[in-house]
């Protein structure tokens, strides 16, 4: 299964997700994506828009590569694939 990680900043909007191993059945970022909007609604919506492209602040890598598909998300992982969802943060 593929395993997910996500910044402790996701976990304060999405705390069912903290704390837990997350693994997924998926064969591509999107999927990834639809099997933690499963667990946690509103997630798929905080990470993309409403046509389902990566928001410009988050990034996905699968293992230690940024996905190259921020639109369709179609990049490929595999079952023992790292999959890591980040969001930037800014302020001053």
């Amino acid at each position: 299964m593929t395993k997910v990680e996500l910044t402790t900043h996701l976990h304060a909007f999405f705390p069912v997700l903290a704390g837990r191993e997350l693994l997924v059945e998926a064969s591509t970022v999107a999927e990834v994506i639809d099997r933690l909007e499963a667990m946690a609604p509103g997630f798929a919506f905080y990470v993309c828009d409403e046509r389902g492209r990566l928001r410009r602040h988050v990034n996905v890598f699968v293992g230690d590569e940024m996905i190259a598909d921020r639109r369709r998300l179609s990049d490929p992982v595999g079952p023992d694939s790292r999959v890591f969802i980040a969001q930037a943060l800014s302020g001053g």
